[in-house]
């Protein structure tokens, strides 16, 4: 039987509403709702499959793992926290779960794009403000088609390519950039460096790992390269931007706003000036919070316990 502990179950149902059947079937399952550093060792004991969401796990924390841990399931795609050399050298293999809230987060973005392009949140904005002007004088705001303008997607994998099908039925041009260059029979679709993509994009959404690469690879140079009239929207990690930055070109009209549902602290600090931009769009990481997503985590983290338990290991990230 396999012995199985999820180490901060809450992050995920956090409502309550999951179903953890899936994982149950598998053998002995254990939940814990949160676990601080100093519980982990004690409740990693005996177990063979360690579930985390999003918890750090350091390579000195990793190297006191008991001998009979061998998988690590991060509960989503980004698995930045957890120290993969260090797993390796202990032989646990670490896998994640990509494509869970690949519909989701798709969604997001595209209710980023109408929002931007038809100004709902400053037309919101006015309303509070007891500002009838809109109705009684003109329109205050811009308003355009996203018809014919141009998507920047940086990193079409999973969730960026469903972003595409989306974009493309809402008949947009789409630019991507990726690691290796792409051909795409689109006509409407093209592959072009990062600096292309930049200069001809109405909206760039951002959908690349965070890795040492990609960390602050949206700064103050990049930016600069976007046009004045562009939106930015990342629904990937928050550090893939340089905050500082972004909120400078924001505050300086060098682009005309942004959409972010990750941040390079979350939640944010209480000062920070991006919770009080008028061109800013936040929320707080929810792209992977529907239930439905959230279900679906559950079911595909027991597929790749069961795979693993079957000698074929699935969706591994170690190196």
């Amino acid at each position: 039987m396999v012995n199985i502990v999820f180490l901060n179950s809450a992050r995920v149902d956090f409502d309550e509403k999951l179903d953890f059947a899936p994982l149950e079937a598998l053998g002995s399952f254990t939940d814990y709702a949160e676990s601080s550093e100093e519980d982990i060792l004690e409740r990693v004991k005996g177990q063979h499959v360690v579930i985390t969401k999003e918890i750090p796990l350091c390579g000195e924390l990793i190297m006191q793992f008991p001998s009979t841990v061998k998988l690590i399931c991060e509960a989503g795609t980004g698995y930045n926290n957890i120290d993969l050399e260090a797993a390796k050298r202990k032989g646990i293999v670490v896998c994640n779960v990509p494509g869970y809230s690949t519909e989701a987060v798709a969604q997001l973005v595209i209710t980023f794009m109408l929002n931007q392009s038809a100004s709902m949140i400053p037309q919101q904005k006015m309303l509070e403000n007891h500002d009838f002007t809109n109705f009684t004088h003109h329109l205050q705001v811009p308003h355009h088609e996203i018809q014919n303008k141009t998507l920047g997607i940086l990193g079409a994998g999973t969730i960026g390519n469903q972003v595409i099908q989306i974009a493309l039925a809402l008949g947009m041009q789409v630019l991507t950039n990726t690691r290796t260059e792409r051909v795409y029979e689109n006509p409407r679709i093209r592959s072009v460096s990062l600096d292309e993509l930049l200069e001809q994009s109405d909206f760039v959404s951002i959908h690349v790992p965070l890795t040492p690469e990609t960390k602050h690879l949206i700064d103050k140079d990049r930016l600069g390269q976007m046009k004045p009239s562009a939106f930015l929207i990342n629904t990937s990690r928050g550090s893939i931007i340089h905050e500082s930055d972004l909120i400078e070109a924001l505050q300086n009209k060098v682009i005309a706003g942004a959409a972010l549902d990750v941040l390079e602290q979350e939640p944010p600090s209480l000062d920070n000036p991006l919770l009080y931009m008028d061109n800013v769009m936040l929320t707080p990481h929810v792209g992977w919070k529907c239930l439905e997503s959230r279900q679906r985590l559950i079911e595909l983290l027991s597929m790749n316990i069961s795979a693993f338990m079957e000698g074929n290991p699935v969706n591994i990230v170690s190196p």
